[in-house]
Order: structure tokens, then C-alpha cells, then sequence
């Protein structure tokens, strides 16, 4: 089994965090889950909703064929966690959304929660780390944040929805996003909508 990390900070975008947990769930994938305490924050503040009952429906009905799927919840100051060891071995990490601190401390190499020390062993180790920025306009230190990070193999992958394929909720909007980070970890969605410049 295949086993990916997903990482919520506290910047906007909750939505696109629990749409990836969905989409890697029904592919079978075992889940890893650090959610900062400001992340619970906004995730309640967004859908209105605790993390625990997403974590619930998830755990529940969001596996293969709206089975189980295997969500471990690990708490983001548990530095003992296996997560903060490069000897446990993941597919992927992503941290989405990233807030601009977490970017910041990745880059500078600060690790004061087991968010910023996950990301720093997925750079370490050398497996693929994606960062899912939703801020706006950027600042230059951000900037310089991102190229740091970019040098050292991380994928700077910005929330930025596409709108070529007409989409007519929010979900399908923000799963434009979700379909990225699934390409960038190497399992494409069937299904995914593609350009195709023979429309025009």
C-alpha cells in the first residue's frame, strides 16, 4: 500500500485539504494526517464543521467504493510521532494548504511542530514534497521562500484553479487543484479534465 502524508496549516483553502484526503482515500492509498491547531481552526470557520467529523466521514465511507478508508491522525506537536523519522518511509508529503509561516520555516530550516519536521525529512530523504500556497498578492520574502524551497526539490504548486472545463460548483473548482497534486505525486485521477486546444 502506497502511503502518502498530508499536512493543514492554518491558511485559507481547508477545502482543498479535505478533497485530496477524499481522493486519496478512494484510491485505496494509506493516509498519514497532521492538522496544526489553527488548521482545525479554519477548517471549522470554512465548512462549519470540526476536523474530527470530516475525519469520521472520511475514516468511515471514504475508502475504495465508499468503504473504510486508513486515515492515521497524528497530533502536530508529537515530535516522538514516526512521521518525524526518515526511516519511516512515505510516497509523498504535501502540506495544503500552506500557510506562508510554514513555508517560511521550512526554508529556513526551523522545525518547532511535526508539520515543519515532516516536510524538512521529505527534503532530507529526497521523496516528493508539494506545497499548496494559497495567499495572494506575495511578498518578496514569501518569494524568496518559495525559491529556496524550489532549489531544494520541493514542488511549489500554487491553489490556483483552472476554468477551461466549465466547472459548476465549488468542488469542481477546487478539485482542479486536487487533480495537480495527484499528477505531482504520480497517480493521475481517471478522468481528470484535460486541455485541449482542438476546442478553440
Amino acid at each position: 500500500m502506497v502511503r502518502y502524508l498530508v499536512c493543514i496549516t492554518g491558511a485559507s483553502g481547508s477545502l482543498y485539504s479535505l478533497r485530496l484526503l477524499s481522493a486519496l482515500g478512494a484510491r485505496g492509498c494509506g493516509i498519514h494526517l497532521v492538522c496544526s491547531h489553527w488548521g482545525s481552526r479554519v477548517i471549522l470557520e470554512e465548512t462549519g464543521r470540526a476536523i474530527g467529523y470530516w475525519l469520521g466521514r472520511i475514516r468511515t465511507s471514504g475508502g475504495p467504493k465508499g468503504g473504510p478508508a486508513v486515515v492515521n491522525y497524528h497530533p502536530s506537536g508529537d515530535f516522538a510521532s514516526s512521521l518525524a523519522s526518515g526511516s519511516f518511509r512515505l510516497d509523498g508529503t504535501v502540506i495544503v494548504p500552506c500557510s506562508m509561516g510554514t513555508m517560511g520555516s521550512l526554508a529556513s530550516g526551523s522545525c518547532t511542530n511535526l508539520i515543519h519536521r515532516a516536510g524538512a525529512v521529505a527534503l532530507k530523504e529526497g521523496w516528493p514534497l508539494i506545497l499548496v500556497p494559497r495567499e495572494t498578492p506575495l511578498s518578496l520574502i514569501a518569494i524568496r521562500s518559495m525559491q529556496s524551497l524550489k532549489e531544494a526539490g520541493a514542488v511549489i504548486l500554487p491553489a490556483c484553479p483552472s476554468f477551461y472545463d466549465k466547472p459548476q460548483t465549488i468542488e469542481e473548482v477546487v478539485d482542479s487543484v486536487v487533480y495537480r497534486i495527484l499528477d505531482c505525486l504520480g497517480m493521475p485521477a481517471p478522468g481528470t479534465p484535460r486541455w485541449d486546444g482542438s476546442r478553440l
